[in-house]
């Protein structure tokens, strides 16, 4: 494989890089939860395994006076036990460090990326083969020609597929160029906040509803910017039962089911109002790509009260929720909006522009954005692996820091997990989420981490 000694960052790698703050780390964690305690020794020798293969791994992140860009590194990796608080920030401009981090306690292992290195699925192909890798050396006796890597898999890993898919080659003058770069801009700022098919498809009842108010739940800050985790664990047959009933996915279920808990949860909630969710798709399922680096897009769902404030049942949250999702995620939607997103960023004139220019327009769009979203959800889906890998994990779990309530959800399994992590101390949103569960008839375990003064009394300086 040709290793390159640089890149530059992908199209969405530059935003989170803009948006990133001490409490919103951009930071994401992977963990699977194994049927015995880790041996970190053999975690380590897996690691140098796996690492070898993931050229994308060795990167750091550097400034450059236009454009961040990653830049190939003789760095190595340790395994260390897990002692920060999650999603603790990885990225630190004034030092040259790895973008991603592995460390273990008791049985779980853990995996916590920069987000501007990949998205959950790039990341997902590493853990995926870290773990396959470790259990192979735990359990030696189990295991006979079975390789631990799909090597197949990396050889597109470096691949800016944002550029591949959505870039237009066509040379601009000057003046065709800054134009060019004004009218991305306004149309960029506009995508914050619906995207063309809620603007063109739905009636203009619902046009004139969108506009209301967008409800944002407001909480006590945690004393050390550390993200409020609460994880679910649950049946997933019930809940794709439930999902049925409803005639929609699992992911807008989940969804809905959060949105009235948002309601049920919010004494200060106007009636009329409107809750927005931000959803991340999966572009390789539209555009085949193998690259590990990120190759995603978001779609903004949003769901009006009526004039008494009630969000009504599931049902109705969820249907309108499947309306949209369905009218935005047709390959000509995403290709339209992402090939905004690139003229942008490629035009000549935006590259004259120095990088500390581009970042805070990045992070003004990012502001108008966060201030149109009510919650955000994230969902992996199900992982597999192959036998007999697949009988030494138990769950797998998947979370991300956050600037809002949200959640992220993966399955394994005959188990769901449902992970939420907030910048707040209360846990109103999630009581209300699991007795909506409960009642349902969905049994449902839950763990959570410290966060009140109280509780990190002696860990916080």
């Amino acid at each position: 494989m040709n290793r390159k000694k640089w890149v530059r960052l992908d199209n969405a790698s530059n935003i989170f890089l803009a948006a990133m703050t001490s409490s919103d780390t951009k930071v994401f964690r992977m963990s699977a939860e194994l049927t015995d305690s880790v041996d970190p020794v053999l975690l380590q020798q897996a690691l140098d395994e796996v690492y070898e293969n993931y050229v994308l791994y060795h990167s750091v992140l550097r400034r450059g006076f236009f454009w961040y860009y990653l830049e190939e590194s003789d760095l190595k990796p340790k395994v260390t036990a897990d002692v920060l608080p999650p999603c603790a920030q990885i990225y630190h401009f004034d030092r040259r460090e790895l973008l991603f981090r592995v460390f273990y306690n008791q049985n779980r292992v853990h995996l916590e990326l920069f987000h501007a290195l990949s998205d959950g699925t790039g990341a997902l192909w590493f853990f995926e083969d870290l773990l396959k890798a470790y259990i192979m050396l735990r359990h030696p006796e189990a295991f006979k020609g079975l390789d631990a890597a799909e090597h197949d898999r990396l050889n597109h890993q470096l691949e800016d597929s944002f550029a591949h898919y959505f870039r237009k080659d066509k040379k601009q003058n000057f003046t065709d160029a800054a134009q060019s770069a004004i009218r991305s801009v306004a149309k960029v700022s506009q995508l914050t906040g619906k995207s063309h098919a809620q603007k063109s498809v739905l009636p203009e009842e619902n046009m004139k509803k969108q506009k209301r108010r967008v409800h944002q739940f407001r909480g006590k800050k945690t004393p050390d910017n550390r993200p409020h985790v609460i994880e679910l664990e649950m049946p997933v047959k019930d809940v794709l039962a439930l999902a049925r009933e409803q005639q929609t996915s699992l992911t807008l279920y989940l969804t809905a089911v959060y949105m009235l808990a948002v309601r049920k949860a919010s004494q200060d909630f106007q009636p009329g109002s409107a809750m927005a969710v931000s959803v991340p798709v999966n572009l390789r399922q539209f555009f085949p790509s193998d690259s590990a680096r990120n190759f995603f897009s978001t779609t903004r769902l949003i769901y009006t009260t009526d004039e008494n404030g009630e969000a009504n049942d599931i049902a109705a949250i969820g249907r309108t929720l499947k309306e949209q999702f369905q009218q935005q995620i047709t390959p000509e939607s995403l290709e339209e909006k992402l090939r905004t997103l690139i003229a942008f960023e490629y035009s000549p004139f935006t590259r004259m522009v120095f990088r500390p220019i581009k970042d805070f327009i990045l992070k003004l769009v990012n502001y108008i954005s966060n201030r149109n979203l009510t919650i955000a959800i994230s969902n992996l889906g199900k992982v597999t692996f192959p036998d007999p890998i697949d009988g030494y994990i138990e769950k797998m779990y998947f979370h991300t820091s956050a600037v809002r309530p949200q959640f992220c959800a993966i399955s394994h399994g005959e188990h769901l997990t449902v992970s939420f992590t907030s910048p707040f101390v209360e846990s109103t949103i999630e009581e209300q989420f699991v007795r909506i569960l409960t009642d349902a008839g969905v049994a449902v375990t839950v763990a959570a981490n410290k966060v009140s003064s109280e509780d990190l009394e002696g860990e916080i300086s």
